[in-house]
Formats: C-alpha cells, sequence, structure tokens
C-alpha cells in the first residue's frame, strides 16, 4: 500500500472519529444550552451510535458491487454537510436528526480501511497497519476531546465538517476506483455467519463493546454530577483516555504481529478491568488520571487486535466480516449505553461494579470466541484456518 493512499484512508479515520468521543464530553453544554436533563441530552451519543451500526452492514457489500471511490465521496459529502448543520442547530431535535444521518454516512469508512489493508497489506505487517490507521483515529478523537473543554460547543461539529470538505479533493484524485470483486449487490451475512470463527469474532466484538460504552459514553456525567468536575476536567480526562489509546493502538497491533491476535485482545481487556476497577474507588486527580490512562490503552490494545484479527479473514467474508465489525460495535454500543444509562443513573459505583465483574468473567471467556478452528471438508480459502 502506498504511503499516500494509506494517509488518506487516516485522513477519513481522523474526520469520522474528531467529535465521536467529544460528544460524550459535552453532554453538559449541550444540556445546558437546550436546557434539558444531561441524561436526556446523552441521547445524541446513541442516536450516532445506533444509525451507525445498521448502515454499516451495507457497506462492504456496496464496496464489492460498486467498488469504492463514488461510495465513500457520497458519504464524505453527506457527513460534513451534516456536522455543519450541526454546528448551526437551533434546536436540540435538529441536532439529533443531524447525529442520525452522521452516523448513516460515517460508517463507510472504517470497513473500507480494513478491507483495503488486507488487500494490499502481506499478513505479517496488517497488525502494524491497522495500529497506525486507528492511531491516527485516536489522535483525531483526542484532539475533539480536548478542544471540547475549551472552544464552544459548535465548533467541535464545525471542525469536522471543514476537514471533510477538504478531504474531499485529495479523495476524489488519489483513491482507486477498483473493482477486484465486482458483482452485484447482495448482502452474505448469512453464509459468512455460518463459519464459527467469523460467528465467535462477531460475538466477541458486541459482548466488548457493550461492556466498554456502557461506561465510557457516561464518563462525562460520572465525572460532573459525581466527582463535581468542571468542563475543562472533564474534557481533560477524556483526553487522556484518547491519549492513551493512541500507543495502545500502536502496541496492539505491533503485539499482535509478534505474540498473536487472541493475546493481544485479551491483554487488552485485562487492562480495561484495572482501570475500570481503580475508577470505582472516585480517586484523587492523579489516580483518577491513571486510571483513564489505563482504560483507554487498554481499549486499544484490544481493538487493535481483533481488528488485525478481521484483517486475515480471507476474501470470501472479509466484507461481510469488515461490515459486521463495524456495525456490531456501534449497535452493540449504543445498546451498551441505554444499559448504562438504566444502571449508572441509579448508582455510578454499583453500575461500575456490575461492568467491572462483567470485563472480568469476559476475560476468561474470550479465547473460545477468537478460538480459530478448519472447518473441515471445505476449501483453504473457506475453512478459515
Amino acid at each position: 500500500m502506498s504511503k499516500k493512499l494509506f494517509f488518506i484512508l487516516c485522513a477519513g479515520g481522523a474526520v469520522l472519529s474528531f467529535n465521536v468521543a467529544a460528544s460524550a464530553a459535552l453532554v453538559p453544554s449541550i444540556a445546558s444550552a437546550f436546557s434539558i436533563p444531561q441524561f436526556a441530552a446523552g441521547k445524541i451519543i446513541w442516536l450516532y451510535m445506533l444509525p451507525y451500526g445498521l448502515s454499516a452492514l451495507f457497506y462492504g457489500p456496496l464496496v464489492r458491487a460498486y467498488g469504492t471511490k463514488k461510495i465513500e465521496l457520497a458519504c464524505l459529502s453527506v457527513f460534513s454537510c451534516v456536522n455543519l448543520a450541526a454546528a448551526l442547530s437551533f434546536s436540540f431535535g435538529q441536532l439529533c436528526l443531524c447525529r442520525v444521518l452522521a452516523g448513516v454516512t460515517g460508517a463507510s469508512v472504517t470497513p473500507l480501511a480494513i478491507i483495503m489493508i488486507s488487500r494490499r497489506v502481506p499478513k505479517e505487517k496488517r497488525g502494524g497497519y491497522i495500529g497506525l490507521f486507528f492511531s491516527s483515529t485516536f489522535v483525531s478523537s483526542m484532539i475533539g476531546v480536548f478542544l471540547s473543554g475549551v472552544l464552544p460547543w459548535r465548533w467541535v461539529f464545525f471542525i469536522p465538517a471543514a476537514a471533510g470538505f477538504i478531504l474531499l479533493f485529495p479523495l476524489y484524485f488519489s483513491l482507486p476506483e477498483e473493482f477486484p470483486d465486482r458483482e452485484r449487490f447482495r448482502m452474505q451475512y448469512v453464509t459468512a455467519l455460518k463459519y464459527r470463527r467469523v460467528a465467535g469474532v462477531c460475538l466477541y466484538i458486541a459482548a466488548i463493546s457493550l461492556l466498554y460504552h456502557g461506561v465510557q459514553q457516561w464518563l462525562g456525567v460520572y465525572f460532573s454530577s459525581v466527582l463535581n468536575r468542571g468542563q475543562l476536567e472533564i474534557s481533560s480526562l477524556m483526553t487522556l483516555s484518547g491519549i492513551s489509546g493512541i500507543p495502545g493502538e500502536a502496541a496492539g497491533g505491533r503485539f499482535a504481529d509478534h505474540a498473536g491476535r487472541r493475546k493481544a485482545a485479551g491483554t487488552g481487556v485485562l487492562l480495561m478491568t484495572v482501570g475500570l476497577f481503580l475508577l470505582v474507588l472516585r480517586p484523587g486527580t492523579w489516580l483518577l488520571s491513571v486510571s483513564m490512562f489505563i482504560w483507554g490503552f487498554g481499549w486499544a490494545f484490544n481493538h487493535a487486535g481483533v481488528s488485525t484479527l478481521l484483517a486475515d479473514l480471507p476474501s470470501s467474508v472479509l466484507n461481510e466480516a469488515a461490515s459486521l465489525n463495524s456495525s456490531l460495535r456501534f449497535l452493540s454500543g449504543g445498546a451498551g449505553v441505554l444499559v448504562g444509562s438504566f444502571l449508572l443513573r441509579r448508582s455510578f459505583t454499583a453500575g461500575f461494579v456490575v461492568f467491572g465483574i462483567a470485563l472480568a468473567v469476559f476475560v476468561l471467556l474470550s479465547g473460545k470466541l477468537l478460538k480459530e478452528k478448519k472447518e473441515r471438508g471445505l476449501p483453504l480459502d473457506q475453512a478459515l484456518k
């Protein structure tokens, strides 16, 4: 893969990720701006995540049928427009509609990146590329969260809108219009999920995403309502979580190349568990910062390991698996936000303990879900070794 093409993929991921994490940090400010309760304002999170998850299911098959360039140009154009509309929102309802449309169009970026890396990078180097791609998304996310503490909330939507419009030009001139497997549009998810390896990875992704987002998307409310921290400190703490994700993705990808995909995924979940139980202690500023760093590093480490495992899948199921990855992460993540709302509005401490225990149990069960098994009697490409 050329450096120029990889840079464009990373830039697309950065535009998509700029205000995803920042939205959680902005919940208190948006609630204040529209004079609504914080838990009501929190719907901007799952109103982005659920449409994203549903729409992601279409992009893998669409890429196979129509190629990459036209799809990405259309999606990035609409994504930029709706972020601009969100920045200019005159009502909370308009903001919610913009988040839905942003989720629908933003869902194209990650499946495309995984598919193109899988096609153009040797297996022994994919972990490094996957890690660097997602590191770029964490850098963008970190910048967005940090700026959410120093800029008016509307600017957190203006910035990705402007960046998206600018990116349209290099994307148009540099993204290849390739049709490696061109065929009529069809969604082959039932066929893909018949393979135990694909089904196990998908179940794993759904579970870890529910647990992570059930905590992550309510941290801004926790810091504000329980720990009485101001917007700048809230954004700084969540920026720290984003910062830790940058080396976490890179290290997780490298670890996956050298020690194995499953070990990278399991190590990440273990670190997440430690970070969450530290958070339960309602620590002071120093230990709170440590817990956020470990939490973010562990999530990124796990993410890189699982994403690299997906990129190893053969072409017969790769497009569906890449779309399922994005779909499940956001659908299950959105469900996690709702579960977190149910538990955490009653007691943050008790809710964190429940999520922490679930993560600890998940460490023990995840090995079986990611276990690679050969399907007997099938060609090598379909056996998913």
